[in-house]
């Protein structure tokens, strides 16, 4: 295994551009490479941290920046705003224990998002990027074609993985290979991995892993062959006889195209043609029921040379057909998510009626901004099918090919959010289906005062002379949003169109954050403390609540910093850092160090212990960090010794000396340790955290001298300073110093002397664990969900406003009121919160209405007096975790008046008291027809302004 070790260029310590010199050179680099871009050039993926401190580096002001020469490892190790970054490392975006095989690479996280994990950089920038600072490992990703068009290109991060199995060996290995390669490529490489002959071996679409169709053609690409993310692809080999026989047939298959399918079904082997289906039960093809008359419904339905959605014709679970819209879906392997979308979307009375009758008339072919009319088509026929009477449950694979097809994102057989497939579809029909042929140019006026109905049906027709469609007749609604500048407390008011709403289940607008408290003066153990800080507050707020907690003196400061990997990832020092840019599993320390007015240099202390790989020798051994890394300061005035960098050590580490009165400490009261992080308390009960061990670890002079450590110091020429001799020696300091490096080697010897564990398993930012029975107790209103989602926050600082009266950008405050309402209102409840490439969810029950949604009070255009009521009439549900979850949808049938549970290819009756449940993801409600004025209170209306008396 190829070890992913990161550490910085050798030319990091040599002669360094002038960070306006970086920034100029990069620029000029990156503009030549783009311009100059073409199909098949390489970008390099670079972690999004590295990438936003290098940034700040060479965007600082000119007056702040001390080009002192600092050492390499200093450098390496504390990252601030006017630092210069330490290596490259893209450790963050690849799996841990991966290893860089030759049929694979280095494998990146599935779930990584370019602007927030990584960016793209030319091969040119990221050379010199790499000459400069070093590190790694390097991540390149081709540009390929793409769009409807093929002449558009973008960069393919996630290749095609493709998990090929041979038959008869029954050997099996993965494979990452472009889309745009040929299926000859694949066949070749196929041959190269386990050594095969090219003639003796065919390849199939192995789908399910059942054989689909004959991959015959070597010219044609993976991407023109629909082969997913993930996919299964059968490697068959033939002996000699057979294969020369085989090449003859395929090469007649290849000169005339009917009969293709002939070899398929003639090479097919009987014994594997079964479908194995969910639940142990399977069906043979020729048992199959209704399968010619699939066959020539497909014929009849689909463009020729298209492959038939279901082939086979197999279903073993059978639904009602006296009455349309009872007919599931099959789970093509994780699909559920897509399921339950579609069977909300096509119970929308509006979307079955319109896709039943002609709407081909409707279908913007030219339209850059769809799919070519090919997903409205897609969705139409999958419709269709499931509204026809007397079916079995559908397999949507031709539609799940169209959808992996415009959205890579959803192909291979993984499990994705059902609200961001819904999003993607709503928006996609739209385009496929807009009206609006040429779009014309409509730029909205400021308001100047004018009355706000004036200026929202200005910027409705603004948007309606874009977009006409179905789903803007129905989906669609208006929102007013009002910004305030926070200097000149100027007033924006503009009115912009929804899709639907996502509101926030978290209605609070603070967060808690853990942070671990050290020492330098060797007066306390370490001791980790939970605060309460503004969700939009700066560091400054944070350090603030932790002085508070822990009773910092007068006397004292906190220094507080990010830990990875053992080491300093970055000193927050600027105190109007955004909390925003801190993530959940983020891990912070403070520092509690004296305040002094006198010159003082910090030491910065790294903790490493010997490390033996796996097969390697004893001689083989080297040293690796791990723990917490510790800071002190020692003062300037005079001569620094060997000797004064021992004592300092030696303090900060006293608290974890194994004395004699710590163990008799520890026998008298075991739990005096624990309880010193345990009595920590959240800074709003006015609770201070507290150390109980505090006035027990105290030392002598003679305890804190009583070792002499195994000290390393590191030099600005690089040079390793032993200092556990020549004690009175003097360490030889640049006068533009701020800080020292010094490596502290932990033998096993020394490890027996200290507990060190208090050094170890730094506690997360927030840690997110089983939601506690109080939590699934108390219920949320969806009207208080609503209230958070309306109610005026600041926005976050990547979401500045530009102020036209200032001239510049500014955090402002935001405010939102609903202003025109669909037909169909769709809510997304947020479940899912993001950490890096972390996903959570929140299992609070939120108890919605089913009857009587009363949005009137919410409705700031007061000119509508009709009362806004809605009626809940399908959801999507999601059960259990984030790796192993599963959708369903509830259904209320409004020619039946009854609800039924979607479950894939299950449907069965519910009552009404059982659609609501902690698993409610996406609501729809559809608006109610009533005539009743806002004054004419009715028992339709009440209970609105308390969420609590909602059922």
């Amino acid at each position: 295994m190829k070890e992913l070790t990161v550490e910085c260029n050798n030319s990091c310590g040599g002669p360094q551009l002038t960070p306006e010199e970086e920034r100029v050179l990069i620029r000029d680099i990156a503009i030549t490479s783009e311009n100059n871009s073409k199909e098949g050039d390489s970008f390099y993926l670079i972690t999004q941290r590295w990438w936003q401190h290098w940034i700040d580096y060479v965007n600082q002001e000119q007056t702040n920046v001390t080009n002192d020469g600092s050492s390499m490892l200093e450098n390496c190790d504390a990252v601030g705003s006017s630092r210069r970054p330490a290596s490259i490392d893209n450790s963050d975006l690849i799996h841990d224990a991966n290893s860089e095989e030759s049929n694979v690479g280095f494998e990146i996280h599935d779930t990584l998002s370019e602007g927030r994990d990584y960016i793209l950089l030319p091969q040119e920038v990221w050379n010199q990027l790499y000459s400069w600072y070093g590190g790694g490992p390097a991540l390149a990703r081709k540009v390929i074609s793409s769009g409807l068009s093929q002449t558009e290109y973008a960069v393919e991060v996630y290749p095609l993985r493709l998990q090929l199995f041979v038959t008869p060996k029954g050997d099996r290995s993965t494979i990452r290979i472009s889309k745009k390669e040929t299926i000859g490529e694949l066949h070749k490489r196929a041959c190269e991995l386990f050594d095969l002959n090219l003639e003796q071996v065919c390849i199939w679409d192995y789908y399910g892993q059942r054989k689909h169709a004959l991959m015959n053609d070597m010219d044609r690409t993976l991407d023109d062959a629909n082969l997913q993310m993930d996919q299964d692809i059968l490697v068959e080999v033939h002996n000699n006889a057979n294969g020369t026989a085989l090449s003859r047939f395929i090469r007649s298959a290849q000169g005339n195209g009917s009969t293709v399918k002939e070899a398929s079904s003639f090479l097919l082997e009987p014994s594997k043609s079964s479908l194995s289906i969910a639940g142990g039960l399977s069906a043979s093809k020729g048992a199959s029921r209704g399968g010619s008359t699939e066959l020539s419904q497909s014929l009849n339905l689909t463009s020729q040379g298209r492959e038939l959605d279901n082939t086979y014709g197999i279903s073993t679970v059978t639904t009602r057909g006296s009455s349309g819209g009872l007919i599931g879906l099959q789970n093509l392997g994780n699909t559920c998510f897509m399921n339950s979308a579609i069977q909300c979307l096509v119970h929308t009375s509006e979307f079955a009626k319109y896709f039943r009758e002609d709407y081909h008339q409707e279908i913007n072919w030219q339209n850059p901004l769809g799919m070519v009319g090919e997903l409205a088509l897609a969705f139409g026929e999958l419709l269709r099918r499931l509204w026809a009477p007397g079916r079995t449950a559908i397999a949507p694979r031709q539609f799940k090919m169209k959808l992996a097809r415009f959205a890579p994102q959803f192909s291979g057989y993984n499990q994705h959010d059902s609200q961001e497939l819904l999003a993607f579809l709503l928006d996609g029909l739209h385009e496929d289906l807009n009206r609006v042929k040429h779009k014309p140019y409509k730029k909205s006026k400021d308001a100047d005062g004018r009355p706000d109905e004036e200026v929202a049906d200005e910027y409705w027709a603004n948007h309606i002379a874009r977009n006409d469609s179905i789903i803007v007749d129905v989906c669609q609604g208006q929102y007013k949003s009002t910004l305030v500048c926070p200097e000149c407390h100027k007033i924006s008011v503009t009115f912009d169109p929804f899709m639907y709403l996502s509101l926030p289940l978290q209605s609070t607008t603070t967060r808690s954050m853990t942070v671990t408290i050290f020492t330098c003066d060797g007066s306390a153990l370490p001791f980790s403390c939970t605060v309460t800080v503004p969700k939009q507050g700066r560091c400054r707020d944070l350090i603030n609540a932790l002085s508070s907690a822990c009773s910092l003196k007068n006397n004292e400061d906190l220094k507080l910093a990010e830990v990875r990997n053992h080491l300093f990832q970055r000193f927050l020092e600027d105190p109007l850092i955004s909390l925003s840019m801190i993530k959940d599993d983020d891990h912070l320390v403070a520092y509690k160090i004296p305040k002094s007015l006198k010159k003082t240099l910090l030491i910065r202390l790294i903790h490493r212990r010997q490390e033996q790989e796996t097969g390697a020798t004893q001689a083989a051994q080297h040293w690796k960090p791990f723990g917490t890394p510790l800071v002190s300061l020692i003062s300037q005035d005079e001569v620094i010794t060997r000797g004064d960098i021992q004592t300092v050590v030696n303090t900060m580490l006293s608290p974890l000396l194994r004395s004699e009165s710590l163990r008799q400490a520890d026998t008298s009261e075991p739990c005096l340790s624990l309880a010193a992080s345990e009595q920590c308390r959240d800074s709003s009960s006015g609770e201070a955290c507290s150390n109980p061990m505090s006035d027990s670890v105290n030392k002598d002079s003679n305890a804190v001298t009583l070792f002499k450590l195994p000290l390393q110091l590191v030099e600005e020429s690089n040079a390793w300073v032993d200092l556990s001799v020549g004690e009175d020696k003097a360490i030889k300091l640049s006068s533009t110093s701020a800080s020292i490096l010094v490596h502290v080697d932990w033998s096993r010897e020394l490890l027996e002397k200290y507990d060190t564990h208090y050094l170890e398993n730094l506690p997360e930012v927030f840690k997110y664990g089983p939601v506690n029975k109080k939590a699934r107790i108390e219920p949320l209103s969806l009207y208080t969900c609503l209230e958070a989602f309306l109610r005026e926050e600041p926005l976050v600082p990547e979401d500045m406003w530009y102020c036209p009266k200032c001239k510049e950008r500014r955090q402002a405050s935001k405010k939102l009121d609903l202003w025109r309402l669909p037909e169909v209102l769709v809510i997304h409840l947020k479940r899912f919160s993001f950490s890096r490439s972390m996903k959570h969810k929140l299992e609070t029950f939120v108890n919605f209405p089913i009857h009587d949604f009363d949005l009137t009070k919410y409705i700031a255009n007061k000119n509508n007096t009709q009362r806004q009521l809605y009626e809940l009439y399908a959801l999507t549900n999601h059960y259990g975790g984030m790796g192993s979850g599963h959708y369903t949808a509830h259904i209320k049938l409004l020619d039946e008046n009854r609800w039924y549970n979607f479950d894939d290819t299950h449907i069965s009756p519910i009552n009404e008291e059982d659609v609501k449940s902690a698993a409610a993801y996406v609501l729809f409600y559809r608006r109610v027809k009533t005539s009743d004025a806002i004054s004419n209170g009715g028992k339709s209306g009440s209970g609105h302004n308390n969420g609590s008396s909602q059922k």
